[in-house]
């Protein structure tokens, strides 16, 4: 007993050591956060500043010319996936499509264009994508920080590692790429079992039709195009990006119908 009590002595010694922590415990704690939480997170030996995140900002995907931007994400390879992805659980788009009222050919273009129908997770832990712009990027620092402590807060009520989940170098996760307050506001139970699961398809489906709902998606009316690009703009404030997502959704409904 006395062995463990040094122990977490220790990890509290260290802990309190790192600058992260001291701007984030008070929140975290609010949050319902535990420090024994904070402290085992914080003393885990897997803690690293990536200085390439600082390139990846400085040079993103956005800032690209249209054609640039739409030779990543607009191709036959991408097209031939999705409809390929569409075969395999077109049911499950079509149910939440029916729930929702979203064209369930936007929810596959935008998990298309985030993550390539789930082949890319991500190079970073969330962990170390936000700790690395709170402790380098003094711009970013603050909207970081209030990410991070969502990001540990789900964590922490959901029993996940926090060093176990990789996703963007901004700090987005899940096959929709969803940041940590989004995640916690607009993520759905897709399948009924009581857990929001971000590698969980039926939960994907349903939490980007969900925010989309809840960012102007015209349910009502989805071919007023005008709010259909609203909603998308949304979920990633850049023109290109929605360029790139409405014209892949027509794509695939093209290709998928076809066959």
């Amino acid at each position: 007993m006395g062995k463990l009590i040094l122990l977490l002595l220790c990890g509290i010694l260290l802990a309190r050591e790192d600058s992260v922590l001291s701007v984030i415990r008070s929140d975290a704690i609010k949050n319902g956060v535990p420090e024994s939480f904070l402290v085992e997170t914080f003393s885990h030996e897997g803690i690293v500043i990536h200085n390439k995140i600082l390139d990846r900002f400085a040079r993103p995907y956005e800032k690209k010319s249209w054609n640039d931007y739409r030779k990543l994400f607009v191709t036959e390879s991408r097209i031939n996936k999705g409809a390929s992805f569409y075969v395999e659980n077109g049911k499950a788009l079509g149910s939440v499509g029916k729930q929702t009222g979203v064209d369930p050919f936007l929810i596959l273009s935008i998990v298309g264009v985030e993550s390539n129908y789930g082949r890319h997770k991500g190079q970073y832990t969330v962990f170390n994508a936000l700790y690395t712009q709170i402790s380098k990027m003094p711009r970013r620092a603050k909207w970081a920080k209030k990410e991070l402590v969502a990001y540990l807060t789900y964590c922490y009520t959901d029993s996940i590692p926090p060093h176990s989940i990789k996703g963007s170098y901004a700090g987005a996760f899940g096959y929709g790429q969803f940041i940590p307050s989004s995640f916690n506001a607009y993520a759905a139970d897709g399948n009924g079992d009581g857990v929001r699961m971000p590698y969980n398809w039926a939960d994907v489906f349903a939490s980007v039709a969900n925010y989309l709902v809840k960012n102007g998606y015209p349910v009502s009316n989805p071919k007023n195009e005008k709010q259909v690009y609203k909603s998308v703009f949304a979920y990633n404030h850049a023109d290109n990006y929605v360029k790139a997502v409405l014209e892949l959704r027509d794509e695939l409904r093209s290709t998928v119908l076809k066959e």
